[in-house]
């Protein structure tokens, strides 16, 4: 429906204002503060990115995904037999193996999600896109984090980046997709808002921010957009579609900030795992040495989170 993104107009200085006054508002305490924690953990992709991955470093990221918090900070907060675990387990394809039989070995049943079609860069063609994302979901992911061609976006070509994410879409299966709009890098809000209402109409399960590799990554006024694009799709279709920011965040109070920022824009609904991620690879040991202090007083030494 080009209809719907022909008109865009985003009122960039009125953006930019309202995250500001996000950035701003008071974080909660006490209990309080431990709670919204505990569901930001919930939440979390747990993520490794990177060249050197092996087998054994993925298996030691899935065994933090199943006890993401200590047991014994756990009982004191007698969240202990809730089931806290991460909201997914996310590698590139060639380790999706390791992470299954980790995981299965482990007990538990965490998704394991996998980036595909060229990422980061998206720049491979579109049939080697939809080879990577077949292996993927053949190897056992059940959830694929996709990344658009920045190239569709920029010289406005809807279409052709409609049909780009369809395809993706189809090559998913029964697996999740994640659409990563790679927002820092498509020239303005505008291009945000209307690459997001895109990809949904091509089918997309989640929209993510940013691949976590480009110079700027989830920022709230991106966020604002993508979720003002989010609820206007529900809004026009019922269908209920994903938020997940991701890139850069890395402390316990910007998790917080995220999941309010979530609740104002798009309503308590969406602060689930089928709905909201947050994509990090750092943040769970900031979380987790804070539900520490809470919990003790103290401030945690290194071997006290031998695992984060």
């Amino acid at each position: 429906e080009l209809g719907w993104i022909s008109k865009v107009h985003v009122n960039r200085p009125a953006v930019v204002r309202h995250a500001e006054r996000i950035k701003k508002w008071r974080t909660v305490k006490g209990n309080w503060q431990a709670a919204w924690l505990l569901k930001a953990v919930t939440c979390i992709d747990l993520t490794t990115l990177s060249g050197d991955d092996t087998p054994s470093n993925v298996h030691r990221l899935c065994f933090k995904a199943k006890h993401p918090i200590r047991e014994d900070l756990l009982k004191a907060l007698d969240m202990h037999d809730k089931g806290i675990t991460v909201g997914a387990v996310c590698v590139y394809p060639t380790r999706v193996t390791d992470a299954v039989n980790a995981l299965k070995a482990a007990g538990c049943n965490i998704p394991v999600a996998s980036v595909a079609a060229g990422f980061p860069s998206g720049q491979t063609p579109l049939e080697t896109k939809l080879a990577e994302i077949k292996l993927a979901v053949e190897y056992g992911a059940r959830e694929i984090d996709i990344v658009i061609s920045r190239s569709l976006v920029l010289t406005g070509q809807w279409e052709g980046l409609y049909e780009e994410i369809r395809r993706c879409r189809e090559a998913c299966g029964e697996a999740h997709m994640k659409t990563i709009l790679a927002t820092g890098e498509l020239g303005s809000l505008a291009n945000v808002y209307k690459a997001s209402m895109i990809a949904m109409m091509a089918g997309s399960d989640f929209i993510k921010t940013s691949t976590g590799k480009e110079v700027e990554n989830a920022t709230f006024p991106v966020g604002v957009v993508m979720m003002r694009a989010i609820r206007e799709f529900y809004w026009q279709t019922g269908n209920k579609v994903g938020f997940k920011p991701a890139g850069g965040i890395r402390t316990a109070n910007e998790a917080i900030t995220w999941l309010m920022l979530v609740k104002e824009e798009l309503g308590v609904e969406w602060l689930t795992p089928e709905l909201f991620r947050l994509g990090a690879s750092s943040l769970l040991e900031d979380i987790e040495k804070q539900i520490f202090y809470h919990v003790t007083g103290s401030c945690a030494l290194k071997q006290d989170l031998a695992m984060a």
